[in-house]
């Protein structure tokens, strides 16, 4: 058996770390994209403000395409957020356990609350998104009134990537807690 690896255990733990290594890198990604939709949210609410105040002329799209692209923005930085292990956390206890039981609290965490919530949500999610695309759906909400299905694509994407993103975290789980104490 030439060019297999001598143990098939070690091969499915290099395959894990690989696994959650590129899953890191989609919310990587991701995130880099979100962080960037801040400039031209930026650059649509100055063009509102100066058209409001210096020319007296509001736009009718400015409200509509900043809450979209802040939205977007929120929504596709949860999963590089939780890469980066920078969402809020209760540390009374936390911070005072070993690594092993943060491991436990971290996997329990995933299995039981984040990742059938993000599934549910990326399923519901995706039927709204091929609803409103097959209806037209628009916002109602100004006078621009864009269709919402690609603003409810951005959201079924980042529970999506939430759910990627929590299954890198629960191998890193997995490699602490298969370590010998």
């Amino acid at each position: 058996m030439e060019g297999r690896a001598a143990l098939p255990q070690r091969e499915g733990e290099a395959g894990l770390k690989g696994l959650a290594a590129f899953l890191d890198k989609i919310s990587g990604t991701a995130g880099a994209v979100a962080a960037w939709l801040v400039i031209p949210l930026i650059a649509a609410s100055c063009y509102e403000v100066f058209s409001r105040y210096v020319m007296g002329e509001p736009t009718f799209w400015a409200f509509e395409v900043g809450y979209m692209m802040m939205g977007t923005h929120f929504l596709i930085g949860l999963a590089y957020t939780l890469r980066e292990r920078e969402h809020v956390r209760v540390d009374f206890l936390y911070a005072h356990v070993s690594p092993g039981k943060r491991a436990l609290i971290d996997a329990f965490t995933y299995v039981v609350l984040l990742m059938p919530l993000a599934g549910w949500l990326t399923v519901a999610l995706w039927d709204k998104v091929t609803k409103a695309y097959e209806s037209h759906e628009r916002t109602g909400m100004s006078a621009f009134n864009p269709v919402i299905w690609p603003f409810r694509l951005v959201m079924c994407a980042a529970f999506a990537l939430l759910f990627l993103q929590a299954i890198a975290e629960l191998i890193r789980c997995y490699e602490i807690l298969k370590k010998p104490r």
